[in-house]
């Protein structure tokens, strides 16, 4: 229910900017270490921006354990819900909560057009840590009342680097950097300066029941605002 309240509030958010610029939240020791925010911020130089998450531990040393199937493999992310419209990416506009994502998930790849560990094969790399653009929409179905949202690839629009499954994902191959406490990626998206943002860490799930969404939110580490408020803000880059 704590959930399923924060997801009601999150979804309602208007786009007002607040006062803050980065998001400081206090360690917490009863959450795992590795996805316990401590800090999140946001910066842009007009083409790029930089999107930053810090945790009490050490960022991305966590990752779900195989299931060799799909349906119920889990998915860890490091998450920055954002105020911009889906549409600046190539999704149908004002479809959802456009958010950020650095996933890591053993039991399959939703890169396909990118090798990231440079082995010769793009399809084996699920259980590196990589980039998503998704699409949040609400869902009483899912743990935390969130789900990707589910598309019909063809019909909605999806950008041209999204692996055509049918929910509102793309894989534009932007390789985050996790290293000590930090987590860190950066894309090209225009017009983000002034934007509110979040930071979340969380865990999915894959479901390939008929009555249930592909993929949930199943549960959240953490929220760095503590109610998914948005108090971050895009920030210009210092000259």
């Amino acid at each position: 229910m704590k959930y399923l309240a924060l997801t009601a509030l999150f979804l309602s958010l208007a786009a007002e900017p607040s006062f803050a610029h980065d998001i400081v939240s206090k360690k917490d020791k009863s959450k795992k270490a590795a996805f316990d925010i401590t800090k999140a911020s946001a910066t842009t130089d007009g083409r790029l921006a930089t999107f930053m998450m810090e945790v009490a531990g050490t960022a991305g040393s966590e990752k779900p354990k195989a299931t060799g199937q799909l349906n119920g493999a889990k998915v860890e992310s490091y998450v920055w819900p954002t105020s911009l419209d889906p549409a600046t990416v190539g999704f149908d506009p004002k479809s959802g909560i456009l958010a950020l994502a650095i996933t890591a998930h053993p039991d399959f790849d939703d890169t396909p057009l990118y090798d990231e560990n440079q082995d010769g094969d793009p399809a084996n790399d699920g259980k590196d840590w990589h980039s998503h653009w998704v699409v949040l929409t609400k869902d009483s179905k899912c743990g935390a009342g969130l789900k990707v949202r589910d598309v019909s690839p063809g019909v909605d629009m999806l950008p041209a680097t999204a692996p055509m499954l049918p929910i509102a994902l793309d894989s534009p191959g932007m390789s985050p950097i996790l290293t000590g406490r930090t987590a860190k990626i950066t894309v090209p998206v225009k017009g983000s300066e002034g934007i509110s943002f979040d930071a979340v860490t969380a865990e999915l799930q894959v479901n390939t029941s008929a009555d249930t969404p592909l993929l949930c939110v199943t549960g959240v580490h953490d929220v760095a605002s503590g109610d998914l408020s948005m108090p971050g803000i895009v920030m210009a880059e210092k000259e």
